[in-house]
């Protein structure tokens, strides 16, 4: 089949490949020049099939409160009078329960830990390199009391079959050295030994590159308009350079997925968090971490990315804005200045910010949409990079009519009309 790929990020790119390699003739249609180059192009840079967790959890509306009156606060809320604004969030705090959290997670977890599998097949095939790490994640624990809350992670990983180990203050010095230096700053860490780091944005060029080879065609610089349905079918997709037509279509716009939707009357609850990064040149590689550290007060990941650090996190609520708030790399410099005073210089490092196109539940959206030529690969909120392969597999199998290796069901758009009660808008416009 011919197919047409709305999105050059990590996701859009990984379905190209992947569709590629099942034969399919690929055209993959972009806004910007060349790939990776919204989202995908500064993220914190983890690959963590262990931390594919909801945002909607029990307490998270009483944390929410509590994090917004922090100095250095992981969260920020610009309120909005955007019906979908007020829809989204009421539709995330339905999902604040202890069995929704569950159900989520269950969804979440198959999903990364297979993306995580399809990567290291396709590393291992391909020879792709993007600074990658095979090191593990340690969430770090700056007080008894985020300390003793690791224990209700640890139940849910275990029962997932996730490797995790809780560790004391020497035992977070043994896996990231570096924190020698700062000993008083915590009391201990979960580490999840079987996680990676890379830069996503190399990988995704380099994947490119691999898929064109293959036979994939990357138009760049192309505007996408609309998707054009006629008959019961998506006829085509106006753009920039005409009408570009094929026999199935992908939509993997990210956070502006469900603006393209609207006029189609498609129900896509996906809205923009934005997240922040700082990347940060290293000055003394013996005061840098080895691979990620999350600090959990902050919820700020610190990854060593080859010669560089990458610092992100956060999340704001503020649209589609695209402003960079001084005060959020003030919070950025202050997380890695204080457990890595030697690593890098923090002054020096480059501020980006990024849309992370959420779901209220968690899960990604991956399956048909109304149409039955028209797939959805989008909605992977902060797991885009971990989710990225699988994803990218699961979709190629669906499109070619196999079954996919993992259960792609419940990652279908369709799960929002069975839960009770959920209503969710027509049209998630800016």
């Amino acid at each position: 089949m011919k197919i047409v790929i709305l999105g050059g990020g990590v996701i859009g790119v990984t379905s190209a490949w992947y569709l590629a390699a099942a034969g399919h003739e690929v055209t993959l249609l972009d806004r910007q020049p060349g790939p990776a180059l919204e989202t995908s192009f500064a993220n914190a840079g983890e690959i963590s099939p262990g931390y594919a967790s909801p945002w909607a959890a029990p307490g998270i509306p009483v944390k929410a409160i509590k994090w917004m009156l922090m100095r250095h606060s992981p969260l920020l809320i610009h309120p909005s009078f955007d019906a979908a604004f007020w829809r989204f969030g009421v539709a995330m705090l339905r999902n604040c329960t202890a069995a929704r959290y569950a159900v989520n997670k269950s969804r979440m977890v198959p999903i990364a830990e297979y993306s995580h599998d399809m990567l290291k097949a396709l590393r291992a095939g391909t020879g792709v390199a993007y600074d990658a790490r095979t090191q593990g994640t340690l969430q770090l624990f700056r007080t008894e009391k985020l300390m003793a809350g690791a224990a209700k992670d640890q139940k849910v990983l275990d029962a997932l079959g996730v490797p995790n180990m809780l560790l004391d203050p020497e035992g977070c010095v043994a896996a990231e050295p570096a924190l020698a230096r700062v000993r008083e700053r915590f009391v201990g860490g979960l580490r999840l030994p079987n996680d990676e780091t890379g830069d996503c944005f190399k990988f995704t060029n380099a994947l490119r590159d691999l898929a064109a080879a293959r036979g994939a065609e990357f138009r760049h610089g192309v505007k996408i308009e609309r998707i054009v349905a006629e008959g019961g079918r998506v006829a085509g997709v106006a753009t920039s350079a005409g009408l570009v037509t094929g026999d199935a279509y992908v939509l993997a716009l990210g956070s502006h997925s469900p603006l393209m939707l609207r006029e189609h009357g498609i129900d896509l609850p996906v809205y923009p968090v934005k997240g922040y990064s700082l990347t940060v040149p290293i000055t003394d590689p013996s005061g840098a971490p080895q691979s990620t550290v999350m600090d959990e007060k902050h919820k700020v990941a610190i990854t060593r990315l080859g010669d560089r650090i990458r610092v992100g996190g956060m999340a704001e609520l503020d649209g589609y804005s695209t402003e960079l708030h001084p005060n959020r790399r003030a919070t950025l410099e202050h997380v890695v200045s204080d457990l890595y005073p030697a690593g890098g210089d923090a002054k020096a490092g480059s501020f980006w910010a990024g849309h992370r196109p959420m779901t209220p539940d968690g899960p990604p959206v991956i399956g048909r949409a109304k149409y039955p030529n028209l797939w959805l690969n989008t909605g992977h909120g902060t797991l885009g990079w971990t989710m990225a392969c699988g994803s990218g597999a699961v979709l190629a199998d669906l499109v070619s009519g196999r079954a996919p290796e993992i259960d792609a069901r419940p990652l279908g758009l369709d799960r929002y009309s069975a839960v009770r009660g959920a209503r969710f808008p027509r049209a998630l416009a800016a």
